[in-house]
């Protein structure tokens, strides 16, 4: 490819190198069917918000393999890049994440406008911090409709991340991978939403908001919150120890989810960055949820010492018993209003990631993931 062509069809490492070297705002780079090696570090690549790069699959339906098989241990490394889309990808097997973008590190000239649009990531790890995609120091950025399979930190992990969108996306945690958390949004992660997902056995934590982060790798550098003013709506979680975990958070929003049969708790909140700076966990609110969960569920809001659960509201959730219908919840860190308790919701295709309620019993009316769209 000579200059800034509008688009280029590549079929092979050398060629997908040499088209990645010339890229410029307006590029569109097809990849051919077929297996790639990893090991692409693109730093600076810069599109504009009316011309981006992109960087897709050449045939939808046949979508190029980049495999740790054949190289690298990362597929892509996106560093200092703005406006840049990789889609109809698939990502299988590489030791320390499936794809990395940052901002060039805390100090750096920031990243902004970067989409990440149906990729499939599988096979990361497959235990300890490695990450089936990492974002570091993002700034409006979407992850949309992506399949993440087998990981062993997190599926998804921000860190500083900033006015972003994780939607429509499929997490499935696998046996064999560590898999601590599906979504992890910590060290000054702010104004981010998590909606439209399904979390299938994603671990010890469904979405982890907040976290523990050293303190040179937040982003803004003075941040006194692991995560701020994050938006969990409309998904459906199945299993895990706790699917929702807010951790050092302010002004967490939990709002229209479904949880079927957690393992152990249905939320927590913790404290785990104790430097003098941060403020505690405070501010979360757990409304219009719908829980079915089990025996196995005998303490349902873990609270951890250093943190403000009276601040928490909890209200108008639905919480039924399967093998218990009259149990309701117990030890919620607030006394919950409007709560549903023991009405079956006569679940349709349960645990799956199209499960909705059957009942039409009118207390349920609004409440658990899709009910906007009743």
């Amino acid at each position: 490819m000579t200059g800034q062509a509008a688009e280029v069809t590549v079929d092979s490492h050398e060629s997908l190198v040499a088209a990645l070297r010339a890229a410029g705002p307006g590029t569109t780079i097809r990849v051919a069917p077929g297996t790639y090696r990893g090991g692409h570090h693109l730093a600076g690549l810069s599109g504009t918000a009316a011309a981006p790069i992109v960087i897709e699959a050449a045939d939808e339906a046949n979508p190029p393999l980049f495999s740790a098989e054949r190289g690298g241990s990362e597929a892509f490394h996106l560093s200092g890049c703005s406006h840049v889309t990789l889609r109809r990808l698939r990502v299988s097997g590489f030791p320390a994440n499936g794809i990395n973008a940052d901002d060039g590190g805390a100090a750096g000239t920031g990243s902004e406008g970067l989409r990440f649009e149906r990729l499939s990531i599988e096979n990361t790890g497959p235990t300890g911090n490695h990450d089936a995609l990492k974002l570091s120091g993002l700034d409006r950025f979407a992850v949309t409709d992506c399949h993440l399979a087998g990981w062993g930190g997190s599926g998804i992990d921000l860190v500083g991340c900033h006015e972003g969108t994780i939607a429509g996306c499929v997490f499935e945690g696998r046996p064999g991978f560590s898999q601590d958390n599906g979504v992890q949004l910590k060290g000054g992660t702010s104004r981010v939403t998590v909606r439209d997902c399904f979390f299938n056995q994603p671990g010890q934590r469904g979405i982890n908001l907040g976290g523990s982060t050293g303190l040179a790798y937040f982003r803004p550098a003075d941040a006194t919150w692991e995560a701020r003013d994050i938006e969990v709506t409309g998904n459906r979680f199945v299993g895990s120890l706790a699917p929702i975990v807010w951790v050092g958070c302010e002004n967490g929003r939990v709002v229209g989810n479904t949880f079927h049969l957690p393992e152990k708790w249905v939320v927590r909140i913790l404290q785990e960055n104790t430097a003098a700076r941060f403020g505690r966990c405070r501010g979360g609110r757990f409304e219009r949820n719908l829980i079915l969960f089990d025996r196995r569920v005998r303490v349902f809001a873990n609270i951890g010492p250093g943190t403000e659960p009276e601040s928490f509201v909890f209200a108008r959730n639905a919480w039924f018993c399967v093998d218990d219908a009259g149990r309701g919840p117990r030890d919620l860190p607030v006394a919950e209003t409007d709560a549903v308790i023991g009405v079956d919701p006569v679940l349709r295709e349960p645990g799956t990631a199209r499960m909705a309620i059957g009942s039409t019993d009118p207390r349920l009316r609004g409440i658990g993931a899709g009910a906007a769209a009743e």
